[in-house]
């Protein structure tokens, strides 16, 4: 017996001297990247660097963002993923600044590297390319192989180079869910569903093992908008028909057979792009186009966060004499209380709201809302705040991203103008609330739950019993008070009947260029147009554009430069090593971590979990 215990003894150990030494080496790994940091900090050189003469690459990575969310070093080292992000408006005032900068001579696109983008940030971006060409500069599209966001942007270029081992992959616009029920009857889960609005989808997947007809509708319906304006816009770019790109895909199979296989001459045979080029035959070509960095032996070049470190300080220039349009943005899963960039805080957003009002040089407000929505209370919150603010004598504006529905839209019919871009996914104007309760699997193990309780309402949170019946009720009651409720705010901002609000809520989704059509919004537009409407409403000719945003001390610059710093070493490290499982979790187990995440103190919820496409 003595034996066994020493052996254990020995093992326990043996294992927390691993322990101590794997604390010890991640500790030192991060007190060096830390000294790494600092140095970074103090030798960095203020000059801008930029070359006389040079093309700007555009070298978007990760995903296209209307602000930067928080990841935390935890999270990532834990097997979450942290992805990089684009700010889209870093990208469209780079482009619109070096349309005017002499020093930049060609814009390159190199997109090998973007990540997620809604189709509506997406035409906000093309929308500049264009504008860039006006100034009679030419813009060169090379890259590997192109998939559907990247090709997008890449057909707004005078020149697309493909490698002859690449392609075009384009695949149109799809939903599709896993749906649930039968596992959770095999799991003995009762899922309690309470909702308002035939369309309001959201929870199917745990009530069904298909989407149902009136889903499916409403989705096909709106995909086609995007599908449609994809298309029209890349076929009007290449000189093609909208049908040739439905072709391209349709026939995909009989096409690559007149070409052997051979995918890249497939989209050199359609047109989709001009020439199929090695990576060394494109910088050859780039040289003779900008000319040629002797020291590093390619084309002269400017990088896009160079560049826009370089010239940041100009967006940011105001001039103390003039009055301001103020802009925030809401970009999130709408949630209680206070929360970091990239979710929607009740108590965050309002406060951010209510310092706009208060300050006396900005004249109008301009809310970008990029969100699908959240719990109905904050929602309600936020919006009586824009409210209030309107009331106040100042214009209030919103504009829409690549989806601003459900709790998105709630806020957003506050407004005494709403903007959206053809491609906006909106309206989702539906109410739910869910739960689980586990008695049935419980009992299947030989778990039995019993108790008592000084009311009928005791036990009624208590996922291990059986679902209160009083609890059920008053859920019903509460979920229809609550669409009500949210019929009437729309039906008052948008200056229409209850029930005419009603015939296009019932939770479905709308495509922008549809929602303008049934007047859930004025106009169509990006962000410059809802600016300068807010510029006109509060009658300002000469005005400057600020962001509200919460002011970060000096210390929260520090963790957060030094967060991000740190997660791009881990990335580096980590990025291979993530489990299967993780990845597969992050396919298969978002709709339930979403879900998980709401924290309305009721439990009501509106939150559109089909509208985001990207």
């Amino acid at each position: 017996m003595k034996s066994l215990f020493k052996t254990i003894r020995y093992l326990f150990s043996g294992f927390w001297h691993g322990l101590s030494v794997c604390r010890v080496i991640v500790g030192n790994l991060i007190f060096l990247a830390l000294i790494v940091f600092l140095l970074s900090i103090f030798l960095y050189d203020a000059d801008d660097g930029l070359p006389d003469q040079a093309a700007l690459v555009l070298s978007l990575r990760g995903d296209i963002v209307e602000q930067k969310s928080v990841t935390m070093l935890s999270n990532r080292l834990f097997g979450k993923t942290a992805r990089e992000e684009t700010l889209l408006k870093d990208v469209i005032d780079v482009i619109d600044h070096a349309a005017e900068d002499q020093r930049v001579q060609a814009l390159v696109l190199d997109l090998r590297h973007l990540g997620r983008a809604g189709i509506s940030k997406l035409l906000d971006i093309g929308e500049a390319l264009e504008r860039f060409k006006t100034s009679r500069k030419q813009v060169y599209a090379f890259g590997d192989f192109f998939d559907q966001r990247r090709y997008y942007l890449a057909a707004h270029a005078d020149q697309i180079n493909i490698h002859p081992m690449g392609g075009v992959m384009l695949t149109g616009y799809g939903l599709y869910r896993n749906y649930f029920k039968s596992a959770l009857d095999k799991l003995l889960i009762q899922f309690h569903v309470f909702r308002v609005g035939t369309y309001k989808s959201a929870l199917e997947p745990f009530l069904r093992d298909n989407m149902s007809e009136y889903a499916k509708d409403a989705n096909l319906t709106w995909l086609n908008v995007l599908w449609g304006a994809y298309k029209t816009k890349v076929a009007q770019l290449r000189g093609l028909s909208p049908e040739d790109i439905d072709d391209y895909i349709n026939n995909g199979p009989e096409n690559l057979a007149r070409v052997g296989g051979d995918d890249a001459q497939l989209a050199l045979d359609l047109g989709l792009v001009d020439a199929l080029k090695t990576r060394d035959e494109v910088r050859d070509d780039l040289i003779q186009l900008v000319g040629e960095d002797e020291d590093k032996k390619t084309f002269k070049q400017i990088e896009f966060n160079d560049y826009l470190a370089a010239v940041r300080p100009k967006f940011l220039r105001t001039h103390a004499d003039r009055s301001k349009v103020g802009v925030i943005v809401a970009q999130g899963i709408i949630l209680d209380g206070n929360q970091p960039t990239g979710r929607i805080g009740g108590d965050t957003l309002t406060d951010l709201i209510r310092q706009a009002r208060q300050d006396d040089e900005i004249k109008a407000v301009v809310m970008r809302i990029d969100s699908p929505g959240g719990n109905a209370l904050a929602s309600d919150i936020i919006r009586r705040e824009l409210e209030i603010t309107r009331k106040s004598g100042k214009p209030v504006i919103v504009s829409m991203g690549s989806v601003a529905a459900s709790g998105g839209y709630w806020i957003a019919s506050a407004a005494d103008q709403i903007w959206a871009a053809h491609t906006t996914i909106t309206g989702s104007i539906g109410i739910y609330s869910a739960f689980p309760t586990f008695e049935k699997s419980l009992d299947y193990l030989g778990v039995h739950n019993d108790g008592v309780g000084t009311t009928r309402l005791a036990d009624a949170f208590d996922t291990a019993r059986p679902l209160n019946p009083i609890l059920a009720d008053t859920m019903e009651q509460t979920i229809q008070h609550s669409y009500y409720r949210f019929i009437q705010k729309v039906s008052e901002g948008r200056n229409m009947t209850p029930e005419d609000v009603e015939k296009i809520a019932q939770g479905r989704v709308w495509a922008g260029k549809t929602a303008k059509e049934l007047g859930l919004v004025d106009a169509i537009g990006n962000l410059g147009d809802a600016i300068r409407s807010a510029a006109e409403m509060a009658t300002l000719k000469d005005y400057d554009v600020i962001y509200v945003k919460q002011p970060l001390t000096a210390r929260e610059k520090m963790i957060k430069r030094l967060n991000r710093f740190l997660i791009g070493a881990v990335n580096s490290i980590w990025g291979q090593t993530v489990p299967r499982a993780v990845r597969m979790y992050e396919k298969f187990g978002s709709d339930l971590e979403h879900v998980l995440e709401l924290n309305d103190p009721k439990g009501v919820y509106a939150y559109c979990l089909v509208c985001e496409i990207n």
